[in-house]
C-alpha cells in the first residue's frame, strides 16, 4: 500500500487540491489567511491580517459547528483535529456525502480517532489514524464524494470548546466504483449476560468492511479477551463465513498481550493496543483497553449485506468460559456503493460518558 502511494507521487494529473481552516472556511482558492476577526485576533494585534487570526473556532455549549460544506467531486484525504478540552466524548463528529441529510460517519471525536478516553494519551501510530503528542488527531482514510461533503462537530459539554481543524481534499473526478465511507459508533454497558456484542448490523449494500476501534472496560477479574469476533456476509444466518479465534487474534496480537505478566501496548501500521488505563489503587479502579484493527490489506468484501460481532468471553473455575459483561464501545468503519441510512440512534449524553 505504502509503495503504491510513493509510486504514483511523480505523476502528473488535473486534481486540484484543496484545504478547509479556520482560515479557510470554504476552501476556495487563494482566500486562506484572510481573516479579520478570529481566536487569534487579540495576539496578531500588532500584526495584522494573514498573521494568524483565525487559527481555531469556539464551538458553543450545546450548539453545533459545520466546519466544512464543500460542492463538487473529489474525496477528503487527510483530517487534523485537537481541541483545549477533552470533554469526554462530548463532542460528536459527522460527514454526510452528496447532499444527504443522514451522516455517514456519527461518531465521538476520540473514538473516531481510535483514542476514546483521551485525558489519557498514549502515542497511536498507524496507517489510517495517528494520535500524535499532545493531543493531535489525524485521519487518513480517503472518503470519495461524488456532489460534495459536510462536516460538523456538535458540542454535548456544558462548556465552551475551542477546536483546531484542518480537513484536506482533492477536487478530481472520482471513479464510477468509488464507493462511500462510513463510520459507526456503538456502546453497551453493561453486555446483558450470555449476548454478544454487535459492532455493525443492518447494512445492506455492496462494499468492504475496513476497520474495527474497540474500547473495553472489563467489570471482573481475569482475562477478558477469549471471545470470538464473527463476520455474517450476504445472507449468513445461525452461522458466519468468518469467525476468529479470540479477541487478541483478531487485533493481531497473542496469548492475552501478556509478556513477563504485563499486558503489552503496541502499534503497528494495521493492529494494535494502542492503550491499557490500569488501576490507581484509588478512584480509577477498572482497566480499559484500547484496540484497533485495520482491513486495509484484508478489506472483508460483501455483496449483499454484512453483520459484526464479538464475545466478551473470560475463564471461571474448572476450565470453563465465562460469558463478561463489561463496558464495550466500538467503532466500525467501511465502503459501500450507496449512502447507509440504518444507523442506530446514537446513545444520548449520560450514556455516552466514561465513568
Amino acid at each position: 500500500m505504502f509503495e503504491q502511494e510513493m509510486s504514483s507521487l511523480s505523476r502528473i494529473s488535473n486534481t486540484v487540491s484543496r484545504s478547509v481552516s479556520p482560515e479557510n472556511f470554504t476552501g476556495e482558492k487563494g482566500r486562506g489567511g484572510m481573516a479579520e476577526e478570529g481566536t487569534g485576533a487579540s495576539c496578531a494585534r500588532e500584526l495584522g491580517r494573514g498573521w494568524k487570526i483565525s487559527p481555531s473556532i469556539c464551538i458553543k455549549a450545546g450548539q453545533t459547528f459545520t466546519l466544512a460544506d464543500i460542492a463538487g467531486m473529489g474525496a477528503i484525504r487527510h483530517i487534523w483535529m485537537t481541541d483545549t478540552c477533552p470533554a469526554n466524548r462530548r463532542l460528536i463528529l459527522r460527514i454526510f456525502w452528496d447532499g444527504s441529510e443522514k451522516p455517514s460517519v456519527e461518531v465521538p471525536l476520540g473514538d473516531f480517532f481510535a483514542c476514546a478516553d483521551y485525558q489519557h494519551y498514549r502515542q497511536l501510530t498507524s496507517a489510517a489514524v495517528c494520535v500524535n503528542p499532545k493531543r493531535a488527531f489525524n485521519c487518513y482514510w480517503e472518503m470519495p464524494f461524488r456532489k460534495g461533503f459536510r462536516v460538523t462537530v456538535q458540542n454535548m459539554h456544558n462548556e465552551d470548546v475551542i477546536l483546531y481543524y484542518q480537513i484536506d481534499y482533492i477536487l478530481t473526478d472520482i471513479p464510477g466504483d468509488a464507493a462511500y465511507f462510513h463510520a459507526q459508533f456503538r456502546r453497551v454497558n453493561p453486555l446483558p449476560y450470555k449476548e454478544v456484542y454487535t459492532i455493525l448490523d443492518n447494512v445492506k449494500g455492496c462494499g468492504q468492511y475496513v476497520g474495527t476501534y474497540l474500547f473495553w472496560g472489563v467489570n471482573s477479574n481475569g482475562w477478558w479477551g477469549e471471545g470470538e469476533i464473527k463476520f455474517y456476509l450476504d445472507g449468513d444466518k445461525e452461522f458466519p463465513t468468518i469467525c476468529g479465534t479470540g479477541t487478541e487474534d483478531y487485533f493481531c496480537g497473542s496469548w492475552n498481550f501478556d509478556v513477563d505478566g504485563h499486558y503489552t501496548e503496541f502499534t503497528t501500521p494495521y493492529s494494535g493496543l494502542a492503550k491499557v488505563i490500569r488501576p490507581d489503587g484509588l478512584y480509577r479502579a477498572n482497566q480499559r483497553f484500547s484496540l484497533y484493527r485495520w482491513h486495509i490489506p484484508d478489506p472483508i468484501h460483501f455483496s449483499e449485506d454484512i453483520k459484526v460481532t464479538i464475545q466478551a468471553l473470560g475463564w471461571r473455575d474448572k476450565g470453563r468460559y465465562l460469558p463478561l459483561q463489561d463496558d464495550i464501545s466500538s467503532v466500525a468503519y467501511w465502503y459501500q456503493d450507496s449512502v447507509c441510512d440504518t444507523f442506530p440512534a446514537l446513545p444520548d449524553e449520560d450514556s455516552l460518558e466514561i465513568i
